[in-house]
């Protein structure tokens, strides 16, 4: 229990049952807690105690928990800041949202507290190994330039490139390899940790949305098919 010895949690939840269950089961494991009922409440907590983590509800009163994950992106101070979506929206286009607005988890209800434990204590130990990756050099790939120690990508002289903490680690692992294949476990394992439990969907999600963001560089990220994905090697015309 070591690793989350003074860890703070921020719990947000509207359901005051299931947030006495979780607020007990965190406890327990060692963890502070702070704890949010509406949108506009999560924001402030948020701003108050900058917690280590945030578990959060998409059906709030107030604000949404969609607008809540967006707002703290858009925020460099939130920037790294793991996330992990728990609600009852089950759909696709759901899950898609979510991870495409940065979110570094998504959980649907009803989740087991354990479960929960689990996740929680492996994005953690992610954001611990992140820390780690902040000391590294710059990765520089034609153009485009990776600085782990500004958390910043940029293409030439324009605008840095705003990524989510899980998409600017795909991005950093595939570069820093250009031509090496890479198999969706293989960076579920880099940039999530062996641990977590996430889908290998989850990993195609977040690379579509790199590649949207990239631009016209997006297409130096290929899928290699049946396998997982690999950063061309090869000078664009």
């Amino acid at each position: 229990m070591e690793d989350v010895l003074k860890k703070t949690l921020l719990l947000v939840e509207d359901d005051p049952d299931l947030l006495e269950v979780l607020r007990l089961t965190f406890e327990m494991d060692g963890f502070n807690l702070v704890l949010a009922t509406d949108g506009e409440q999560a924001l402030a907590q948020a701003r108050r105690h900058v917690p280590d983590l945030i578990i959060l509800d998409l059906m709030l009163p107030k604000l949404d928990g969609l607008e809540v994950c967006r707002t703290l992106r858009a925020d460099q101070a939130f920037a790294q800041l793991p996330i992990l979506m728990l609600t009852a929206k089950s759909d696709e286009a759901d899950v898609v949202l979510g991870l495409g607005l940065g979110a570094d988890d998504y959980v649907c209800k009803p989740a087991r507290p354990r479960e929960l434990v689990a996740r929680v204590r492996g994005l953690l130990r992610r954001r611990e190994s992140q820390a780690q990756a902040l000391e590294e050099r710059k990765i520089s790939v034609g153009d485009l330039v990776i600085d782990p120690e500004r958390f910043e990508i940029r293409i030439a002289d324009a605008p840095a490139v705003q990524l989510t903490p899980m998409e600017f680690r795909l991005l950093q692992t595939l570069a820093s390899r250009p031509g090496r294949v890479f198999r969706r476990a293989e960076l579920l394992d880099c940039t999530v940790g062996v641990n977590v439990i996430v889908t290998e969907r989850n990993i195609d999600t977040h690379i579509k949305s790199v590649r949207r963001k990239l631009g016209d560089y997006g297409e130096r990220i290929e899928t290699v098919r049946g396998i997982g994905y690999r950063f061309s090697d090869r000078i664009p015309e």
